[in-house]
């Protein structure tokens, strides 16, 4: 089995990142469920957790990226922002040019790695 190498990407914005592999997850799940629970839910993750990060996502940036309705009789919920959906594209076109900027490297060390016992 071939060793899958990966690269992290994180925008840091003063003591924050505003953006990174986890994040753009997360964005990715509210655009696809339209909440930020559902997302959480998907992701496997506390709606805490995942309203802490779509509130640092909007801190870091000048636009919000996630936009969101307060619940009720129609119910709430969540989308991302044309700022969101442009920061989300750009960001993992980013990735997908690191990967292949690296990826002959990585396929060279992955041929001199020993084959070690994966850990249970």
């Amino acid at each position: 089995m071939k060793p899958q190498a990966y690269i992290r990407i994180r925008i840091p914005n003063g003591d924050d990142f505003a953006i990174g592999p986890g994040k753009a997850t997360l964005l990715e799940a509210i655009q696809r469920a339209g909440s930020i629970s559902a997302a959480g839910r998907e992701l496997k993750m506390s709606y805490r957790r995942a309203w802490l990060l779509v509130e640092s996502m909007n801190r870091c940036f000048r636009e919000p990226l996630v936009t969101t309705a307060t619940g009720g009789r129609s119910g709430g919920g969540a989308q991302i922002t044309d700022r969101g959906l442009d920061v989300l594209t750009r960001f993992r076109a980013m990735e997908a040019k690191a990967r292949a900027a690296v990826e002959v490297d990585v396929d060279y060390l992955s041929r001199l790695l020993a084959r070690m016992p994966r850990a249970s």
